[in-house]
């Protein structure tokens, strides 16, 4: 059980810094060309885990597996993942984690369509106080200073995509092992924004210097190589819904790496929004299966 929260720790640690690097190096790289490294790199880092994985399964792939990963990698980097740095460079690097924090909410009410997990009343009440928690942030009458609509708009488009991405990935998870789901998705959907980059004429490698390449480096990395890494660990000594715990506590630590690093304020409306996520993620969460995974190591 220890080492199942330690693993859950850091990969929630890494995620909380997401935004403030990817505020950071968006300052000086596009949001296509970002996106695209980022998860290039963390995809190839996590290859060689993904390919003990299919040794260690006997993994065969279909046509079909390929092309249903091609559809993930799609959504997750070429849609949800833009629209996710788009929205951190639109608004407060604590509003855009705490949005995106809601994508949970998200997966379980697509997975009512595409994964058969049915919506029970539970499920129903805790999306409407999550969402409750997205209006109190995102608060359109009075916005804090620093988020734009368009950008809170955009982290709520990125949280809407990533649940459907998670949905979608869990038909198949069993069958390809997470680590190998996500590696190949991730390289893949790299790939397919790799074209559109240069379809759009944008920069591949070309304002990467000295002052950006660290930071460049850990979200490709650190965040997206070793989160994601530390993430699958804890789900395969536990469960997936054990190792959802980190999108529970994320949206506490990142505001507060937010004020540290980029000197954000976080208002009244913004500490209401997280009470009532916090609410309605503890509500999704199976107390049972919680419990049960609590006492496996």
């Amino acid at each position: 059980m220890k080492k199942v929260l330690i693993y859950i720790l850091i990969s929630a640690i890494l995620f909380s810094t997401m935004e403030v690097t990817l505020k950071i190096a968006g300052l000086s790289l596009d949001a296509f060309q970002l996106t695209f490294i980022r998860f290039f790199v963390g995809g190839i880092f996590l290859l060689p885990f993904a390919m003990v994985e299919i040794k260690k399964r006997g993994t065969r792939f279909s046509m079909g597996d390929i092309g249903y990963m091609t559809l993930l990698g799609f959504i997750c980097i070429c849609v949800g993942m833009i629209f996710f740095q788009l929205g951190v460079m639109g608004a407060n690097a604590s509003t855009a984690a705490v949005i995106f924090c809601t994508n949970p909410i998200f997966t379980m009410i697509f997975a009512h369509y595409v994964a058969e997990e049915k919506m029970t009343p539970t499920k129903a009440i805790a999306a409407a106080i999550s969402i409750a928690g997205l209006i109190a942030i995102i608060n359109p009458l009075n916005m804090s200073p620093g988020n734009t609509l368009q950008g809170m708009l955009f982290s709520l488009a990125s949280a809407v995509t990533f649940g459907l991405y998670s949905a979608i990935g869990k038909r198949r998870i069993r069958k390809l092992g997470g680590l190998t789901q996500t590696s190949i998705s991730f390289i893949i959907g790299a790939g397919i924004l790799f074209l559109i980059l240069l379809i759009l004429d944008k920069p591949v490698v070309r304002g990467i210097q000295a002052d950006n390449f660290a930071v460049v480096l850990y979200v490709s990395i650190a965040v997206t190589g070793l989160g994601y890494l530390y993430y699958f660990l804890a789900m395969e000594l536990s469960n997936a819904t054990m190792a959802s715990l980190v999108f529970f506590v994320k949206p506490g630590i990142a505001p507060v790496i937010a004020v540290i690093v980029l000197h954000e304020v976080i208002t009244l409306n913004v500490l209401i929004g997280i009470l009532l996520i916090f609410i309605g993620s503890y509500m999704t969460m199976n107390r049972a299966t919680l419990v049960s995974s609590m006492h496996r190591d």
